[in-house]
């Protein structure tokens, strides 16, 4: 029997489906590796072709193998976000920050607040499962 046989609960013993997982995880960690690398020179690549337009003062160029454009992104953050929180407050501009929830207080503040639910909060638990290594003997 091979590493890759489809296993089931019913047909391989728990070490064994635990060693197959290790192993998948350490071949995704090399595939990574080889991905970041391709990522790290397509990042030069991008980095030559705005040289190029920048050069031509242009903001893009026909190719034989696609149309090369440079566009210009913008990104706000700050670096001092109690003075933000206020100013959020302060001018009801609650748009201006991401619809996101931060997990882990929302998680403290319903342990610490069990009588209080946010309107319209949902939640979703599920099992998971962690595999580590064993710890050298």
């Amino acid at each position: 029997m091979t590493d890759t046989v489809e296993a089931t609960a019913d047909t391989l013993p728990l070490d064994k489906l635990a060693r197959i997982y290790i192993k998948m995880r350490m071949a995704m960690q090399e595939k990574q590796k080889e991905m970041d690398a391709i990522k790290e020179q397509q990042q030069e690549e991008k980095n030559a072709m705005k040289d190029v337009l920048v050069a031509m003062g242009s903001k893009s160029s026909r190719t034989d193998y696609g149309t090369v454009t440079l566009k210009q992104t913008t990104r706000y953050y700050t670096q001092d976000f109690e003075s933000f929180k206020k100013f959020v407050i302060e001018h009801d501009a609650v748009d201006l920050l991401e619809a996101r929830i931060a997990q882990r207080n929302m998680a403290q503040f319903l342990k610490d607040n069990p009588n209080t639910v946010p309107p319209g909060l949902n939640s979703m638990t599920e099992l998971d499962i962690t595999v580590t290594k064993p710890s050298a003997k």
